[in-house]
């Protein structure tokens, strides 16, 4: 059994991430009655948002602000013995709401690695991923799965698209599987296809739409759930440059206007200079940390 795969039960009593379905009625809390800081997977939002949503920027009453995401001596280890390959080694990294961080660097470098531990798709081999304060490798398997299907939204290089579906039912798909109805899976998934410029483009297929415009459907079907942070693997990797920066103005745009956190894996430079932050991994370390041109 994995590290990240133990059942700790004093953890979960403080982040009762339920592994039943949120909108079973079964979900499971704690002390506080909220998962992840004061955060509800299901029921009306203390804050006044969607069911279901994962508001942004708000911590509990009376605490201080944390990260929204911190590396401590996060260390990734593939292999056995003389095979063994150190993916990272050691990182410590913070992230706070609201902030735009590219991740760059070479082949090998890590950066991948760090993504897929970031979004719960692999565990560190040693050290502490804390999203909003909890202790990432302390959930289960399926708390793990629910943190990224109530929290996290992904943009893939390849958009990953349903390709015989319209571009309407591909954005609501993160919606269906979350149990909302219908009605709201239509007026959310239009809105976010506006928010992202494609409006009027709805019952249009992914052979129908360019390649810049199926990342538009891929970014507006990551941020349909309201995710508290956006994970883009090489979003620009597949467009020319034209269609690269009209998709790093969407980006940007959802950054400063919606308030989103964005943490960006590129090798491009002039990509990475749209963020507010950059951070350059070499031999699974990290070597720079960059903000408006000083360190930070």
């Amino acid at each position: 059994m994995m590290a990240g795969d133990r059942d700790q039960n004093d953890r979960a009593t403080q982040v009762p991430l339920s592994e039943d379905s949120p909108h079973s009625g079964r979900e499971e809390k704690g002390a506080t009655g909220y998962p992840l800081a004061g955060v509800p997977l299901s029921g009306s939002s203390p804050h006044g948002g969607r069911e279901g949503e994962a508001p942004r920027a708000l911590p509990v009453e009376g605490a201080t602000q944390v990260p929204l995401i911190a590396f401590k001596g996060v260390t990734k280890i593939y292999g056995m013995g003389n095979a063994t390959v150190a993916a990272l080694r050691g990182i410590d990294l913070c992230i706070d709401e609201g902030e735009f961080v590219a991740i760059m660097g070479p082949s090998g470098s890590g950066k991948s690695t760090c993504m897929n531990i970031l979004g719960c798709l692999d565990t560190p081999t040693a050290g502490t991923y804390m999203f909003r304060d909890v202790d990432v490798g302390m959930l289960t398997r399926n708390q793990r799965a629910l943190l990224r299907r109530h929290y996290q939204g992904f943009i893939f290089q390849g958009y990953n698209l349903l390709s015989r579906t319209s571009a309407l039912e591909n954005v609501e798909l993160p919606l269906l599987y979350r149990g909302a109805g219908a009605h709201e899976r239509r007026e959310r998934a239009m809105e976010a296809l506006e928010t992202v410029g494609l409006k009027g483009w709805e019952s249009h297929t992914p052979g129908e739409l360019s390649g810049g415009q199926q990342q538009r459907v891929a970014i507006a079907r990551a941020i349909v759930t309201n995710p508290a942070v956006l994970l883009a693997d090489e979003p620009t990797g597949n467009l020319d440059t034209a269609r690269s920066r009209e998709i790093m103005d969407v980006l940007t745009g959802l950054n400063r206007d919606e308030g989103i956190t964005i943490v960006m894996i590129t090798h491009e430079q002039d990509m990475a200079v749209y963020a507010k932050r950059q951070v350059h991994f070499r031999d699974g370390k990290v070597e720079s940390d960059e903000l408006n041109g000083g360190k930070v």
